[in-house]
């Protein structure tokens, strides 16, 4: 008779991938923000879970207009609302597929600037025909 001497992870993989699919149907990861933004589509999104730390949200509309946690500012008033963070903060941008690239690389160099590391950009999952 044939001992074993290892561990077959072949069903366990399998146990945890049919998990992990039933966890992604059944839960919603994307939250809608009460901006008005209609942001891009992309092939691969990620999603990550919520930790302790709740992300700020960064939003510009179709009209360029910034706002910050859904209260309108403009991009020097970003400076100063990002002085009262930490740097491990999370930030999750949002962009109007129609807005001007311009706006999202402003928000990024002064993030950058800030030292903020943990920045994500929210898209949504295109529809397969």
């Amino acid at each position: 008779m044939k001992r074993f001497d290892q561990i077959n992870m072949i069903p366990f993989i399998d146990i945890m991938l049919v998990l992990l699919a039933i966890v992604l149907t059944t839960a919603s990861f994307v939250s809608k923000g009460l901006i008005e933004v209609d942001i891009p589509s992309a092939n691969k999104v990620t999603t990550t879970n919520h930790e302790s730390i709740k992300a700020i949200e960064i939003a510009v509309n179709i009209e360029n207009k910034l706002f910050f946690n859904e209260v309108e500012i403009d991009i020097s008033q970003l400076e100063n609302k990002l002085k009262a963070y930490e740097p491990d903060q999370k930030f999750v941008i949002r962009m109007d597929k129609k807005s001007d690239f311009e706006h999202f690389i402003k928000i990024i160099d002064v993030m950058k600037a800030a030292n903020f590391k943990k920045i994500s950009i929210q898209a949504e999952q295109k529809q397969q025909p």
